[in-house]
């Protein structure tokens, strides 16, 4: 099982690298993806961070769901897997 969160509401002027650092005192973070549209590039609003543990991915969950970054409400959850 991946130790995998979704955080999305983010704001379309965030970074890969400053979703990373504001995810990181929580835990070891491995990734941290922004998603982008195929076609045109620009950020999708949503991303996905990669913890070392369980523990970690559900810790940084509780700490910001409902946080505001970059003057925006995110809403963070455990990833689900895709469905076949």
């Amino acid at each position: 099982m991946l130790d995998l969160q979704r955080a999305s509401g983010l704001s379309f002027y965030t970074t890969e690298e400053e979703l990373k650092d504001v995810f990181s005192p929580f835990g070891n973070v491995k990734e941290a993806r922004l998603m982008r549209d195929s076609q045109t590039g620009r950020l999708k609003g949503f991303g996905f961070v990669n913890y070392s543990s369980q523990a970690e991915a559900e810790k940084a969950v509780k700490a910001m769901h409902g946080r505001i970054l970059r003057g925006r409400l995110i809403f963070v959850e455990m990833a689900q897997g895709r469905k076949s």
